[in-house]
């Protein structure tokens, strides 16, 4: 069994930290541990929350002690199998990656040395693993993004970057759920709602789901978004 660190977040919280290295394989234990923690019915655990390398457990001390914690922590980890098969869910999502919707297109394009037809057939050509949830309400950090895409962050940061903007920050891609500040490179926009307080759900994916992007036009953009098309659904594998 892989060696894990407890470290305590003051007196509520207890992170279960695995190595710094961000890989699927981690990251797939790291979900499972999640899922089986709050499946478990464990009295006093409040909540779990999967990042890259590490689960916080957010649990109530004078109900369940710490050590008692640490204990389920490792009972889970002792039973997982990395062969274990996992259902893949992909969400795709319609993104147009022209004009007004793509403004830093062209110094990604300068960065990498690609055109904006590799550019975008690079983006759109695989499916994007959510790693984890942040920043804001929906915000997917997404792992898979080809090497070549690689573009470093804006020297200076917008002060507002759109709903549903698209970019590249490093070696990550995301999607902007809400407008809000951000440093990434816009390379496109999707008329989609990644965040709708409205819906039944308001985040439709979630922590070890996928993402694939599919190239719309300009005209699908506003059609789409002007009938009221903003779902996200679940691609058919």
């Amino acid at each position: 069994m892989e060696e894990v660190r407890f470290l305590p977040c003051g007196d509520c919280a207890l992170t279960v930290a695995f190595t710094q290295e961000i890989r699927e394989d981690t990251n797939r234990k790291i979900r499972y541990l999640a899922d089986k923690l709050q499946k478990a019915g464990i009295h006093g655990l409040l909540e779990t929350v999967p990042t890259y390398c590490s689960l916080t457990v957010y649990y109530e001390p004078l109900v369940l002690p710490r050590k008692k914690l640490e204990h389920q922590v490792l009972h889970f980890l002792s039973a997982y199998r990395p062969d274990t098969a996992e259902k893949k869910r992909v969400f795709e999502i319609p993104v147009c990656y022209e004009g007004e919707f793509a403004p830093d297109m062209e110094d990604v394009c300068q960065l990498t040395g690609l055109s904006r037809e590799q550019v975008v057939q690079l983006h759109s050509g695989v499916d994007y693993l959510i790693y984890m949830l942040g920043f804001l309400p929906g915000f997917p950090y997404l792992g898979g993004m080809d090497p070549r895409l690689e573009a470093p962050r804006l020297d200076s940061p917008r002060t507002r970057i759109p709903p549903g903007a698209v970019g590249i920050g490093g070696k990550q891609t995301g999607i902007y759920p809400l407008a809000s500040p951000g440093g990434w490179r816009l390379i496109g926009r999707t008329p989609a709602a990644i965040y709708d307080p409205h819906r039944a759900k308001p985040i439709a994916y979630e922590a070890g789901d996928y993402i694939r992007f599919r190239p719309i036009s300009m005209e699908q953009f506003h059609e789409m978004q002007a009938s009221g098309q903003s779902d996200i659904r679940e691609a058919c594998l």
